[in-house]
């Protein structure tokens, strides 16, 4: 990725997170699950970590498939021509479309994804509860970008890219803006579309994976507008604030049920099958007065 724009990023962010704060602090009809100064302290710390530790996790595998492939692919599309950047912001947002479908869907990637949605709370300081020191799902979820080199992006383009459709989806962690103009939440990601990509209640689990283009869900079948009212966080809840836990609570979990998995089957399928997955589905079968009867 493209780190230094981040970094000059972080003015604009800390201003936006006050602004909010201050929005919210003197609305007294604002939501219980906007924020706590408990929570927002550790969305913040939890960022700062993150940029400390990156660099050097980056160095525990500096490999990337990405520029493998765009040194091997036969195509070179140039930036100077303005058509390329479109195709190649379309092209990036698909790719990252099936990478955050992946995260949810794909366990291992969910140790590490699974930190963002860990806060019972929506708001701006949201977005930078990021994940830090997962080099493997990090190496993993890279390779949904291969499309992008393929077709013959430069992978400085790529990189690039990624980093705007992130930096894109800052200001939509917010339940200050409602909807927008309808043709708008049509084509793109809005606040109220990542609303809903953040509820863990049944109608919008793994629901509205996309970046800046919510299209994409709605051609592949993983749209949901809003139904009832969004309960935040995860399913079950880490019940911690400290940013550490947060980073490990899900892949401790994943190491434990390796560990007492009972065969090859279940070890494989507690890393690569979806979160929540088990190898004893009877297990999680609790006996209701009806069903105990029978």
């Amino acid at each position: 990725m493209s780190p230094d724009l981040f970094i000059y990023a972080v003015p604009a962010f800390a201003l936006l997170m006050l602004v909010e704060w201050i929005a919210n602090r003197r609305d007294p009809d604002r939501p219980a699950d906007a924020m706590t100064g408990r929570d927002s302290a550790s969305n913040i710390a939890t960022y700062a970590i993150g940029r400390f530790v990156k660099p050097f996790v980056a160095q525990i595998i500096p490999f990337s498939t990405v520029v493998l492939v765009a040194h091997l692919t036969p195509l070179h599309l140039s930036p100077e021509h303005w058509w390329v950047w479109v195709l190649g912001l379309v092209v990036t947002d698909f790719c990252y479309y099936w990478a955050h479908r992946a995260d949810h869907r794909v366990r291992l990637l969910w140790t590490s994804h699974s930190v963002h949605h860990s806060s019972r709370f929506f708001n701006l300081s949201t977005a930078i509860r990021l994940p830090w020191a997962h080099p493997i799902a990090a190496q993993l979820r890279g390779m949904c970008w291969i499309p992008a080199a393929l077709v013959g992006l430069p992978v400085w383009m790529i990189f690039l890219l990624q980093t705007i459709g992130l930096l894109y989806q800052f200001p939509i962690h917010t339940q200050r803006v409602e909807t927008l103009w309808q043709p708008i939440e049509f084509l793109f990601n809005t606040p109220a579309h990542h609303r809903i990509h953040h509820g863990s209640n049944q109608p919008y689990l793994d629901t509205n994976y996309g970046g800046i283009l919510i299209i994409w869900d709605r051609m592949f079948g993983s749209f949901a507008a809003k139904s009832e009212p969004i309960r935040y966080g995860l399913t079950k809840n880490i019940g911690t604030d400290n940013p550490i836990k947060a980073n490990y609570a899900e892949l401790l979990n994943l190491v434990r049920d390796v560990r007492g998995a009972d065969t090859w089957r279940g070890r494989l399928g507690y890393v690569f099958g979806p979160p929540g997955w088990t190898e004893h589905p009877a297990d999680q079968l609790e006996p209701t007065p009806a069903t105990a009867a029978i």
